[in-house]
């Protein structure tokens, strides 16, 4: 119950006070991080979701400098979204703001507590996707 009224407060909130990407945008370079460059397509396919809602998503990340559209580097037809090296250094920014936050309240755990909640939280996040059918 706790973690659901944290989530919803954070939700309401939209970020942390010192956050620098708002919540599309960061899942969305974190993603490309990871994968390498992607179509419109494959970030539906990714993430659920129909075009309309990544166009939107992709193109504020475009004028905001974190992505930019670039021909496929595999010869395809659809372009692809390659994270920039500003969007690299924000995501590396927040990323090290989220580990603080994470840090502040695990600061009483011992190392083999996180590595149990870290390797506990991967496998439920790896359940979900299976059961949603995207792993």
């Amino acid at each position: 119950m706790l973690l659901g009224r944290h989530l919803h407060l954070h939700k309401r909130k939209g970020r942390r006070k010192d956050s620098l990407l708002d919540r599309s945008a960061y899942i969305l370079l974190s993603r490309i991080r990871v994968e390498g460059p992607l179509s419109i397509g494959r970030l539906c396919d990714a993430f659920d979701l129909d075009a309309s809602t990544l166009n939107r998503q992709t193109a504020a990340a475009v004028r905001a400098g974190l992505l930019e559209h670039i021909p496929d580097p595999e010869g395809g037809m659809a372009r692809k979204f390659r994270i920039t090296a500003e969007g690299e250094r924000l995501l590396d920014a927040e990323r090290r703001g989220i580990v603080a936050s994470l840090d502040r309240i695990m600061a009483g755990w011992d190392d083999a507590d996180i590595a149990a909640f870290a390797h506990c939280l991967q496998r439920f996040s790896a359940d979900l996707e299976r059961l949603d059918g995207r792993p």
